[in-house]
Order: C-alpha cells, then structure tokens, then sequence
C-alpha cells in the first residue's frame, strides 16, 4: 500500500461549552463534541485520535454506549445544535457513521444508550423541544423512534438508562428544570409507562447516573441547590413483608412501584452536601471483572461551578458517604466545570471547563491519596483566525474570537522518541476577539484585534527558558539571541485593564513581614501582580496557562479609523503592514510600520473596500495586498535615497475593474519561494498565479512603463469557495511549485503548479492529495502556513543536539514538509506532508 500524503500530525482543539459532551471510554479513549465534530482522544498517548466528522451544527452530547461485560466499546452516541442523533460504530479499527436519529425539533442535550435483545440498542434522547424520545436503533430496521414523553413547558437536562435488577426491563430516569428526578419503565408493548417522581431537590437537576451493584440499582441526581441525592432501587421479596410487620423497626421511606407484576422499592440512600456552586456533572466511577464477576466500587465523582471536582465514597466501618479526595482551581477569572468522568480504572479524572479546557488529574503513585494536575489536549473555544510559525519553525502561534493568542510546540519528552505538540503558553489573554496576527523575529508578535489598535509584544525570559525545557533546546543559546539583560522575567494583567504589564525580577522579591503591614500606600495593599515564575519540565495545566505564561505588551500601534483585520511582516523583520476593516478608500489603506522605533512610516492608498489580506515577498522587496473590491495591488520598496525623504514603498502594478479576474470578493494571497510569483484565491472558487515579478535594476530606475502582471496560469477552479492558500517554500523534485488551498467546507486541497506547461487546458496544474473526512476541517480554512523549512518541528534538530546519527536523521526529515491550518471549527491542526509521495 502507498504511503500517505497529508498525515496529522496534531489537532489542537477543546471541549464545547455545554454540559454532557464528553465521555471516557472502557477501552481508555476521551470522546468529546468539539464544534460541529466529535475528538477521540487518547489521554496516554496525549494525542487527538481521530475526528467523527457527521453533524451540522455544534455536538451537545457525547456518550459511549458501554458493553455489559466491559469490553471496550464499538458503538458512540453523539447528540447535536442539529436536532440529530448520530450513532457511530467501529468497523475495522475506524468509527463509521451506522445510524441517524432524526425526529426531534429542538437541540439534542443529552443521550444515552444500552444494549437489549442481542446487538438491538435502546437510545434515549434529550432535546429542547421538551421531549425525551426513545429509539431501538437495530441492522434491520435503522433508526425506530418508540415513543415520545413531552413535558409540556419543562425541559430535560440528562437522560440515564439502566436495566432492572433480575429483569431486562429498561428503566430511565430524566432529570429537568421542575426539580424531579422522573422514572420510567418500559411496559409490554415497548411503551414507556411512568413509574414515579423523585422529589427532594430544589432547584433544576443537572445530571443523572445509574450504576448496578449486587442486585440492586443505585442512581446519582446533581442539581444547582449544591446537593447530590443517591437513591437506591432494588426488587422487593417475601422477606420484606414479613419485616413490614415489625411496626417497631425504624426504616427510610421506601417507594414502590410495580411491572410485570414484580414490586421494586426506591429509598434514599444519602444526600452529599460539600459544593458551594451548582453541580453540573457526576459519573460513577466504571465496573471492573473480577473472577468473572462484575464488581461497581461505590466511587463517585461530581464537579461543579465552585471550580471543584469531588470523590464521594462510604467509609468503610459506618457506610457513611463522606469525601474522599477534592480537586480543583484556584483563583482566575473563570467560571467553573460543567462535567466530569473517571477513567476505567480510577486512576485519572478529567472536568471540562466553562471555556471548553479539559482538566487532567492523575493519582500520585508515590504518595498515598495525592492527586496531581496532568497534561492534556487544549485548544481555542472559538473560530480561529489567523496563525503563523515562527522563523525558524519551531513554533506556532494562532489568535482566535476566543479573545486569546496561544502558542503551541512540540514536547520532547525524556523517555519516549514520539513527540506530541501542546499549548506550552498562552502570551494574550484579551478583552476583544482576536482577529490578526504577524511574527516580528524570534521572540515577538504584533496582534490585531476588533478595536483599533495593534498590539506588539516580546516574549519574557521565564518563557525562554521554559520553552527551552519543553522543546529541548539550550536556553543559553536562546537568551543571548534576544537581548536577554533586558528580558523582564514575565506579565501580568491589572485587574480592570487589557495591557499586560511587565514583570521584572525586583518586582518579585517577597516582603518580610514587617514589611508586609507597612503598606506605604492604598495601592501596595492589592497586589497588581499575580504571576509566579514557572520551571517547566511538561506542558502547563490551564490554571497555569491563564495565569503565568503571559508575554507582556511593548508597543501600542495607533493610526487606523476602524478594526484590525489583517496583519503582516517581511523576512528581515523590518516593517509591519496593517490593514482594518473598511468602506471608503481613505480607511482602506495598508499603514506601514517600522519594526525598530514602531513610527508609523507611511500609508498606502489605493484599494476601495477592506484588505482581506497582505504577503511581503520571501526577498522582502514587494508587497502585496488584497481586497474585499476584488483587485489587488502589488508594492514596490525603493532604495534610499540621500535624504530618504522619497516614500519608502510606492505602487508597481494592480488590477482595476476591468483588468479583474477574480468576481468576488479575494480572500488569501501567497508568494512563490522565489518571489517571482503570487497566487490569489476568491470566493468565486478560483485560485491564480500571477507574474512574473522579477525586479531587476532596470525595473528600479524605469518608472515610466510599469510592468505588465498578468496570470501566468489556468483558472484553478477548486469547487467551493478558495479561503485560503499558501505556496511550499519548499520545491518539489520536478522544480515545479507546490500549494495548498483551503476551502470553505474545511477540505484542504494540494496542486503543484508548472510555470513553463500554461494552457487553457489546465495541464500546468496537478492535484495531488487532499484531506480526507476525518482529516478536513468541518467549517471554513482561515489560514494555511507552510513551516518555513523541510522537516517536522521537533525531529530535525540532531544536528545541534550533536547526536551521532543527526546526519541520516536531517536526510530522512527533509523529505517532510509541515502545514498548519486555522478554521472556524475552533481548531487548530498540523499536517505532515510526505514529499516523496507527491
């Protein structure tokens, strides 16, 4: 079998912001809904398995369906903002869409699903049209609604299903914003029959939970008056009514209800009060075969708005639940978990958070009842916009509407050769949704956002040196590349401000405690900064992330009229171009802005609407840019002049109104490696390669003609809107160009182009790969950048790590290319591309 052409190297992405959307598996594998996909993640491997890509709109719900002799699972449920239902099934080693449950008229909030007859599957669902519907999902006959409970004006927040104790009657509890927990019970013809309401809470109920434990049935409710209730269920016997007679016995008030003429009894088993906010999630932790016996420990975990997750558990002599083990966050200006679930064998925990982060916690092996924060996938909760490597390629940074800039890189972890990539810092947490971005060096980032200033920023010395540790490098080497004697040691934000301020080393000096009740001012009582220098050997946690990773800002940027929205720096590092949002000529000029002294140094008008985008040529000698008008214009830089009083860049050629090829709007623009030509792509689904745009010394003196840019290729028509592209700096074997385009539906589509084959027929262009289902984006490409060298960030550094084989390593490598890609789906991914199979 042929070797691939796009393999994924990683996906940085995060949970969606809703409660039931992420569950962990019997044979260890994370499900979570991100965006409109559903992530498998494997939380050993620290890696994105997989995405199921099926639904339209954002996935709600997630729940694997769990197999009775708890054998890894082969079918998933996933529930979206779509009103379907999904079931997945495993068929060789891949998850396949098998089912789609289609009948609700409201978003799907929870699901859940168990084995019955056979391989038959009993679906409840959970939507905001209040309705619970009921499906037997089978080969046969598909998709079967059954039956459908209304609840009038309420709605159902989770759905639990379970089978009776020594029957194989389904039992289903529903808890919802009228403070009950309802039971229902199938009756004999496949109807669901009310069997009773649960009262005692009093406030909506969040989440529900059954687990079976030697004969009876145990059932967990959480609601937001802080309180978790467990009830118990179990079959009636003779036994029972021979102590009911006993009047003089005290017991707890048992309610009973019949089926298929066997009486149950449902009693409160005890009330766990420890939360101080809502509790919005619980999860028993999973059964285990011993002796070929199914034994549930009597474990449960809850997590909840107070930033805390709990295991709740009996205590061995009295039976009392009492808590086990807290965990949580502290401090940050977030809000709390809205899940949790426990690993197979309870040995990790996991809680996703308000803004969609994951929390990892791993029982300490060494110290007995000690858990400790781990490492986990993290990504933005929000479309990201723009993205860019760093120049020597061993970094991404990205900016999305999540308000955040992230930075991602690979860890080289001691043991293992596999490195996997992770969010190592988090330099922007702003106030405005982030919509730009440009790398100015090694070590600092101007950044756009919806207001009208741009921001410049440096990376402080805690982070050198940590991004040292992680990526496994020389921090020295690093530190005397960037002026390291006046690094500031890290930022902070001000409490009511956006700018982050720097931290220097003097600044950290803990006072002694006489000093500490002297404050010389009102100020010095509320400290302004909240960061503690890090050591890092792993990736962060998020607490961290939000706290102690921040770069600090440098630079204000002011001269535009309305928001930024597209950024962009030559290779020297010199100059910085910006554009916002506009429609007039005179706000549609690019500023250009000098990289040392950050002096506006002159504004370039030409273009009617918005710069969409805007590319330096690799030799830093024309910029392009361009527009929402459906043109664009190309930018000459002039030598200096005795006075330089001359501009130092001035128009070389553009296309006008009637010159366009392009019908619509252009959105993406890229330089070939040689800067001798750029591509266009629009939203009439056309990519172009203009050219050629050699500048040599007679173009410098001779004014009077300008030249003549014309396409130098066939109309590329890609089917769909082209969002994105960008050329390889690398070239192929034939000598000929390779580029990616990006389209609106998330595929990601590879051409190389032959500049000498033009035609009308189309034979200068080649495709040769494109992402597949699981590999594709789900919403829109924003950005497509190529890493500026051969090679995957991460392994191609022997060399200077002085291994002995670096040599054949650097050859091996070379043969890789990576390309990173930003989407509207809120993720971030990475992808190899294997040269030699082009």
């Amino acid at each position: 079998m042929a070797a691939p052409i796009i393999e994924t190297c990683h996906v940085a992405c995060c949970a969606n912001r809703t409660p039931n959307v992420v569950s962990w598996g019997r044979g260890g594998t994370v499900a979570f809904g991100t965006c409109h996909s559903v992530a498998l993640y494997d939380p050993l491997e620290k890696r994105v398995l997989t995405l199921l890509n099926g639904h339209t709109g954002r996935v709600n719900a997630v729940k694997w369906i769990h197999k009775p002799d708890c054998a890894p699972e082969s079918h998933l449920l996933s529930g979206g903002s779509d009103n379907c239902v999904i079931l997945w099934e495993a068929q060789v080693g891949k998850y396949v869409q098998s089912l789609v449950c289609k009948g609700h008229t409201g978003s799907v909030c929870a699901v859940d699903g168990i084995y019955v007859e056979g391989s038959n599957i009993l679906v409840a669902t959970a939507a905001s049209d209040s309705t619970v519907r009921l499906w037997l999902c089978s080969e046969a006959k598909g998709a079967e609604c059954l039956h459908t409970l209304s609840f009038g004006s309420s709605f159902m927040m989770d759905v639990s299903l379970a089978l009776l104790p020594g029957s194989r009657v389904p039992i289903l509890a529903c808890g919802g914003d009228n403070s009950q927990v309802h039971l229902y019970v199938q009756s004999s013809g496949q109807q669901m029959q009310k069997a009773m309401s649960l009262q005692g809470h009093e406030d909506w109920v969040r989440g529900v939970a059954w687990a079976s434990r030697s004969g009876e049935l145990l059932l967990a409710s959480c609601s937001q008056d802080c309180l978790i209730r467990v009830w118990k269920l179990r079959a009636k016997s003779r036994m029972d009514a021979r102590a009911e007679d006993d009047h003089d016995a005290i017991r707890m008030k048992e309610d009973i209800f019949e089926v298929m003429e066997r009486e149950f009894a449902v009693s409160l088993e005890t009330v766990l009060a420890g939360h101080e906010n809502w509790v919005y999630g619980l999860h028993w932790q999973p059964p285990t075969y011993k002796g070929g016996e199914l034994q549930q420990p009597l474990s449960l975990l809850s997590a909840s708005m107070d930033k805390t997750m709990i295991i709740w558990a009996p205590e061995e002599g009295s039976g009392v639940w009492v808590e086990q083990v807290r965990v949580g966050e502290v401090g940050g200006n977030t809000l709390g978990f809205y899940g949790c679930q426990m690993s197979p064998d309870g040995s990790m925990i996991v809680a996703h958070a308000f803004h969609g982060a994951l929390h990892l916690w791993c029982k300490d092996q060494d110290k007995e009842g000690q858990w400790r924060p781990g490492v986990v996938i993290s990504g933005h909760f929000n479309a990201v916009l723009d993205l860019s490597w760093d120049p020597e390629g061993d970094f991404i940074l990205s900016v999305g509407a999540d308000q955040t800039t992230r930075l991602f890189t690979p860890w080289r972890k001691q043991d293992g050769r596999q490195e996997t990539w992770h969010e190592i810092s988090r330099p922007q947490i702003h106030g405005y949704d982030m919509q730009c971005l440009a790398t100015v060096g090694r070590f600092r980032f101007v950044s756009g956002a919806d207001e009208k200033v741009l921001r410049v920023f440096q990376a402080p010395r805690n982070f050198v040196e940590n991004f040292a540790n992680v990526f496994g490098t020389s921090s020295e080497k690093l530190l005397t590349s960037s002026d390291a004697a006046s690094l500031p040691e890290g930022a902070s934000t001000p409490a009511l401000g956006l700018s982050n301020k720097a931290v220097f080393q003097g600044d950290l000096v803990s006072k002694t405690k006489g000093e500490e009740e002297q404050f010389s001012s009102i100020s010095d009582q509320y400290q302004e900064s909240y960061f503690h220098p890090l050591i890092m050997t792993e990736p962060p946690p998020e607490d961290h992330l939000l706290q102690n990773t921040l770069w600090p800002e440098v630079q204000k940027l002011y001269g535009h009229g309305f928001e930024m929205f597209c950024l962009a720096s030559d290779s020297a590092g010199s100059v910085v171009a910006s554009a916002c949002k506009a429609s007039k000529t005179e706000h549609a000029a690019v500023i250009l802005w000098s990289a040392s002294t950050w002096r506006q140094l002159q504004m370039l008008s030409y273009h009617t609407l918005t710069v969409t985008q805007m590319a330096f040529s690799p030799d830093a000698r024309l910029l392009l840019a361009v527009s929402r008008d459906r043109t664009w214009s190309l930018w000459k830089r002039n030598l200096p002049g005795p006075d330089d009083t001359e501009p130092l860049f001035s128009l070389h050629a553009h296309t006008g109104k009637d010159t366009a090829v392009h019908t619509r709007i252009i959105w993406s623009c890229d330089w070939s490696p040689d800067s001798k030509y750029f591509a266009t792509s629009s939203r009439d689904k056309k990519v172009i390669v203009w050219g050629p745009c050699g500048l040599d010394a007679s173009d410098a003196t001779d004014a009077s003609s300008p030249p003549e840019i014309k396409p130098c290729s066939s109309v590329l028509d890609v089917g769909d809107s082209a969002t994105a592209v960008a050329f390889c700096p690398v070239f192929c074997t034939d000598n000929s160009y390779l580029l990616a385009v990006g389209l609106e539906c998330g595929r990601i589509l590879l051409y190389t182009w032959c500049p000498g084959r033009q035609g009308g027929d189309g034979h200068d262009w080649n495709g040769c790969g494109e992402t597949d289902v699981s590999q594709s984006h789900s919403l829109a490409v924003k950005r497509l950048r190529w890493r500026p060298r051969a090679g995957r960030a991460g392994r191609d550094r022997g060399e200077e790590d002085g291994q002995p084989d670096a040599g054949s390593e650097i050859e091996r490598e070379s043969s890789w290319l990576q390309l990173a890609s930003a989407s509207a789906d809120h993720s971030v991914k990475i992808f190899n591309i294997n040269k030699r199979a082009l």
